[in-house]
């Protein structure tokens, strides 16, 4: 069986649920790293994801997410039957986006069907690159892939940067 540990935090001031405001975007990122630091993991071998709310206004770290059974760094997986991607699929339910190095195909599939949109970054970079990236994208006109995100993610439609009134 895969251990999972979850570390989750809690604002006090976010403990009674509150309403989502209609023109608020946020979205959930999930991030592929050794050292909650860098994006520096492959999706398989990665044994760390931290989640991110990012908004237009800015970012917080919600929840990291540890895994000790991981596929090696190559990104192949054992020929012993176990499924390593399910549980980290599982896991990540509820984020919109995940950065990381790389992610093979089958997986990367499988993370869209879970309604996640995987991005693969070049090199390691700063986890803070890739969150003000998105913060940037929702504080102006997301580009349409991001507007696909945010509309099936249910977050509501980004504002149009001109009014047809035609």
């Amino acid at each position: 069986m895969t251990a999972i540990r979850k570390l989750r935090i809690i604002d006090p001031d976010d403990i009674a649920p509150v309403p989502a405001e209609p023109e608020r975007r946020a979205i959930r990122v999930a991030i592929a790293t050794e050292d909650l630091k860098t994006i520096n993991a492959h999706f398989g071998a990665t044994h760390r994801f931290a989640i991110f709310e990012v908004t237009a206004d800015g970012w917080a770290l919600v929840e990291t997410i540890a895994f000790d059974d991981v596929s090696d760094a190559s990104g192949r997986h054992d020929k012993d039957g176990h499924d390593r991607i399910t549980p980290k699929i599982e896991a990540l339910k509820g984020c919109n986006l995940l950065f990381c190095l790389a992610i093979g195909g089958p997986s990367a599939a499988r993370v869209v069907a879970a309604k996640i949109h995987p991005i693969k970054v070049p090199t390691v970079q700063p986890v803070e690159a890739a969150l003000e990236r998105t913060r940037a994208m929702l504080n102006g006109t997301p580009p349409p892939w991001l507007r696909k995100v945010l509309a099936g993610a249910g977050v509501g439609p980004a504002k149009p940067s001109f009014v047809d009134d035609e």
